[in-house]
């Protein structure tokens, strides 16, 4: 699967995109950050304040309880908000 960071996001975690093997027993946006936030201080740092995070799967906005699969692409934002 992909991961896609962006804004303050990829700074924390020093990247823009990651591939990643989905974990044994995972298959929600849920239950996979906490195997993103191991990888290091940062990945932690960026998703500690889920409130503040949006996601998208396969380009289309949803939530924690979002199913997923190897082959999709995880994007992680912050909100967006227009004028």
């Amino acid at each position: 699967m992909k991961i896609l960071y962006f804004a303050w996001l990829k700074e924390h975690t020093g990247q823009a995109s990651e591939d990643m093997q989905l974990p044994d027993g995972v298959d929600t946006v849920g239950g996979l950050i906490p195997h993103i936030t191991k990888q290091s201080a940062g990945h932690k740092t960026a998703l500690k304040n889920l409130d503040a995070v949006r996601v998208a799967v396969n380009r289309v906005y949803g939530d924690l309880a979002t199913p997923i699969t190897n082959n999709d692409e995880v994007a992680f934002f912050p909100p967006v908000t227009g004028g």
